[in-house]
């Protein structure tokens, strides 16, 4: 599976999700931040699930129609919970983030907004 980490993701989780078998790149590599939607359009066209801790790409996707393969964005989590909580709901909900789910993941609440059809 292909992640594209966003560079407010914190770095150790690009190694964890590595290790764990995922193909990802993390913005925070890049020379410079391109901004949200070019972020975006570059999960897309590269066939990547983008992982985040910001809201505008949700707004990007749902209000303006940006496309996606999906949008993993997590809320209020440690450092060190990104990378295991990545992983969990990678691993249970990867299909469907793929196919263009928005998932929202908090410490005790996961909320998932399925793809349009």
């Amino acid at each position: 599976m292909k992640i594209l980490l966003d560079t407010c993701v914190w770095g150790g989780a690009c190694k964890a999700l590595k290790v764990a078998g995922y193909n990802v790149i993390w913005t925070g590599d890049w020379e410079k931040d391109p901004g949200d939607m070019e972020i975006l359009s570059y999960a897309y066209n590269e066939r990547r699930i983008l992982i985040t801790l910001d809201k505008d790409f949700g707004e990007l996707a749902i209000v303006h129609h940006y496309p996606h393969h999906g949008i993993l964005r997590l809320v209020n989590l440690s450092t060190l919970q990104q990378a295991s909580i990545s992983k969990k709901i990678l691993e249970k909900y990867g299909e469907e983030l793929y196919s263009g789910a928005i998932i929202t993941v908090e410490t005790n609440r996961v909320r998932i907004r399925p793809p349009k059809v």
